[in-house]
């Protein structure tokens, strides 16, 4: 690198991952060491639709010379790339802002999701390898590590992990100890940032990293009496009892989700189902297992209310954002209740009249169908929907469950009657089934198409691949179009 024209260092950073901190300290840096430096700003989208793309430029003094700094990285012109999540560093490659003959990469090889990911039918996490290997092959050198695994695991943020992941490389003239004295300088979470840094340093050395804590043993709270206790201690042992390793530690996850979600008698009936399906084959006890499980623990309304009042989750985004303990923190909740959901809370028959009737629909369309922020740290925000979270020893009654229950049913109806071969597909179909309001409704609109046209391929030697393509082609598109014409071919046979 020529002594005499600056370094350029590209940072691409979601919003509070500390991308400006990460940014003042490598000016603070330059500076302190005598070398001219300035540091700016292109703002993104938050939520994970854009990235800050924070821009630094460094140079070494030259006599009688001032230097002429740029405001915004140019393709093919800079020499270090931070991306502060995977992700961050492809669209960086993207852009053109890594090349191989110039950028040194260092990048967090943790992946926060994006909302396509977040929404899309079944599992829509996009694979990290492509990523990883165009890292490799498009930057001089990379440096990857999971910093936000070592900023949690040291009680920091992920830009000190960044920072010493950054020392490591060696792609600053700097030694160690510069790096280390310019966070002391800063005087604000010192210790836990030199830790995070060490931990970044060490990573991107292939030394060790900080020790990540081992998990917690399943804790799973009946919500009961002893009677109730009793009862689930009994089910998990059947559970290992009865299935093999493999099925009875899904079994375990799906007693510990429902339980949780209703109650203990909710799980012995989840048992029950999985057992009839393992009876018929014991190849289909894992997939019955767990999408049996996800059908019954469905996100209604009370569900959502119960998870957004829960003292572990406040006490989640205080650790979240790192707030102390004097500190005050503020939640806001956006709502957006639709007509289906509010006559879905009803009792079945009530709300099965206010969905016929034009009158009652427009009363609680114009009551309740529209958008709104709910303060869940305010009694005006929290109070209500803790009350909707207390109809749970009423959900049984409720139209939204009894319209789950059969659509349940249906659908175990089909893995019943249907080879084990095509059955084990069958299974594999309610991964279409997610999320809540438009998202749920997407899903289950293509999960029915779904087995609507199974009885076209039932009778074919290859109906368990059709079912699989099938899926495959309601999970490829939001939209649902290479479904449609997968089904559309299958009824040209």
């Amino acid at each position: 690198m020529s002594a005499d024209r600056p370094i350029a260092i590209a940072i691409t950073a979601m919003g509070g991952q500390g991308g400006g901190v990460l940014s003042d300290w490598i000016v603070a840096l330059a500076e302190e060491n005598g070398w001219f430096a300035q540091g700016t700003s292109v703002p993104g989208v938050a939520q994970r639709t854009g990235a800050t793309i924070y821009y630094v430029e460094l140079i070494r003094p030259q006599p009688g010379r001032t230097p002429v700094l740029s405001l915004m990285p140019v393709p093919g012109e800079v020499d270090i790339v931070i991306a502060a999540e995977l992700m961050e560093a492809g669209r960086a490659i993207q852009r053109g802002l890594v090349t191989p003959d110039r950028t040194v990469l260092v990048a967090s090889t943790h992946r926060s999701l994006a909302m396509v990911e977040k929404i899309a039918s079944g599992d829509g996490t996009a694979d990290s390898g492509p990523v990883l290997a165009a890292a490799g092959n498009e930057a001089r050198q990379f440096f990857g590590a999971d910093c936000q695994a070592i900023a949690e695991a040291t009680g920091s943020v992920i830009s000190a992990a960044l920072f010493g992941a950054l020392a490591a490389s060696g792609a600053l003239p700097f030694p160690r100890t510069a790096f280390e004295a310019t966070i002391r300088g800063a005087g604000v979470g010192v210790n836990a940032s030199l830790a995070a840094f060490a931990g970044g340093f060490a990573a991107a050395k292939g030394e060790t990293v900080a020790p990540v804590a081992p998990a917690k043993p399943l804790s799973i709270p009946t919500g009961g009496g002893e009677a109730d206790r009793a009862r689930l201690c009994a089910l998990l042992m059947r559970a290992k009892a009865e299935f093999s390793p493999e099925a009875a530690e899904m079994l375990t996850h799906g007693i510990s989700r429902l339980v949780d979600y209703q109650d203990v008698a909710y799980a012995e009936e989840y048992f029950a189902l999985v057992t009839k399906i393992a009876a018929r084959d014991a190849g289909l006890a894992v997939e019955a297992a767990r999408h049996i499980a996800t059908s019954m623990a469905y996100d209604d309304v009370i569900r959502v209310a119960d998870l957004k009042t829960r003292a572990s989750r406040f006490n989640r985004v205080r650790g979240e954002i790192r707030a102390e303990a004097a500190q005050i923190v503020d939640t806001t909740e956006y709502m957006h209740p639709r007509l289906e959901e509010i006559c879905a809370t009803m009792p079945a028959g009530m709300g099965r009249m206010f969905e016929a009737s034009a009158a009652l629909g427009w009363v609680l369309r114009t009551l309740f169908d529209h958008p709104r922020r709910v303060r869940t740290t305010a009694l005006s925000g929290f109070v209500p929907l803790y009350l909707i979270a207390g109809l749970k020893p009423w959900r049984r009654r409720l139209l939204r469950h009894q319209r789950e229950v059969a659509h349940r049913d249906a659908w175990l109806g089909l893995v019943a009657d249907a080879r084990v071969d095509v059955a084990l597909e069958v299974l594999k179909c309610r991964r279409l089934v997610k999320g809540y309001s438009d998202t749920h409704s997407r899903g289950a609109g293509k999960f029915d198409k779904i087995m609507a046209a199974l009885p076209l391929v039932a009778a074919r030697d290859d109906a368990a691949d059709w079912v699989r393509r099938l899926r495959d082609a309601a999970l490829a598109d939001p939209d649902g179009k290479k479904l449609d014409g997968a089904i559309a071919t299958i009824r040209s046979f």
